[in-house]
C-alpha cells in the first residue's frame, strides 16, 4: 500500500507537470530542463518517503528483537528459579522451594507473553520489508529513468540545435536564390538590365546623329564639286581640267 501510494503520488504529479508543460513548450530546451527538475524532485520526495518507511521498519525490527530477548531472559529466569526451587527441596525446605517455584511461573508467564508480542510483530515485519525492498526497487528504477531523461534531452537539444542551424542555412539561400525573379538579388539585377537597356539607346541614339553629320559632309562636298565644274566651265575650260583629269 505505501509503494502504492508513493509512486502513484509522484506518477499523477509527473503526468501533470508533463502534460502542461508540452501544452505550453515555447522553449524546448526550458521544457526539458524543467522536467529533469521536476522529475529530480520527486525522486528527492520518494527518497525522503522511503527513508520513513524504512525507518518505521528498522522500530519494529528493533521492538521485535526486544521482545525476542526479553523472552529469552525471562526463560533463563524461570530455568534458574525452578533449579534453586528443586534445589531447596532436595534440602526439605519446601516452604522455600515452592516460592523459587512461583518465581519461575511468573517468569514462564513474562516468557509467553514476549513470545506472544514477539509472533505479532513477525508477519508485520516481513510485509514492511517487502514494501521497503519493492520501494527501494521503484527508486533505484527512478533513478534510471532520470539518466535516460538527461540522456534523452542532451539528444534532443541536439537534435533542435542541428534543426535550427538547417532552417538558418535554408532561409538564408532561399533569400538569395538568383533564379528567383521576386528575391531582392533579382529584382537588383532587373535595375540594372534596364540600366544598361538605357545606356544603349543612348549610343544607338548618339550614333544615328553622329551618322546624320557625316552625311551633310558628303552632301556639302558634292556642292562644292559642282561649284569648282561650273566655275571651270565659265573660265572656258572644262571640267575634266578642274578635276585634273
Amino acid at each position: 500500500m505505501a509503494k502504492q501510494s508513493i509512486f502513484g503520488r509522484i506518477s499523477t504529479l509527473m503526468k501533470a507537470n508533463i502534460n502542461s508543460m508540452l501544452d505550453s513548450a515555447e522553449d524546448p530546451q526550458k521544457m526539458l530542463d524543467q522536467l529533469v527538475r521536476d522529475f529530480t524532485n520527486n525522486i528527492a520526495d520518494a527518497e525522503s518517503a522511503i527513508a520513513e518507511t524504512i525507518g518505521n521498519l528498522r522500530l519494529l525490527e528493533r521492538d521485535n528483537q526486544e521482545d525476542v530477548q526479553a523472552a529469552a531472559d525471562w526463560g533463563n529466569k524461570a530455568i534458574a528459579a525452578s533449579r534453586k526451587g528443586d534445589e531447596l527441596r532436595t534440602a526439605g525446605h519446601d516452604a522455600d522451594a515452592d516460592k523459587f517455584d512461583n518465581l519461575a511461573k511468573i517468569a514462564l508467564q513474562r516468557q509467553i507473553s514476549a513470545e506472544n508480542e514477539a509472533k505479532a510483530t513477525a508477519p508485520q515485519i516481513a510485509a514492511q520489508t517487502e514494501v521497503v525492498d519493492k520501494l527501494k526497487d521503484g527508486l533505484n528504477g527512478m533513478k534510471q529513468k532520470l539518466d535516460q531523461l538527461k540522456s534523452k534531452r542532451a539528444e534532443l537539444l541536439a537534435r533542435a540545435k542541428t534543426a535550427e542551424a538547417q532552417n538558418k542555412v535554408h532561409d538564408a539561400v532561399k533569400s538569395i536564390d538568383v533564379m528567383d525573379p521576386t528575391s531582392d538579388l533579382g529584382r537588383f539585377e532587373d535595375k540594372i538590365r534596364r540600366q544598361e537597356a538605357l545606356a544603349a539607346g543612348k549610343a544607338e541614339l548618339a550614333a544615328s546623329s553622329l551618322d546624320a553629320q557625316f552625311n551633310a559632309l558628303d552632301d556639302i562636298g558634292e556642292l562644292t564639286e559642282v561649284e569648282a565644274r561650273l566655275a571651270a566651265l565659265k573660265h572656258g575650260g572644262s571640267w575634266q581640267i578642274a578635276i585634273g583629269l
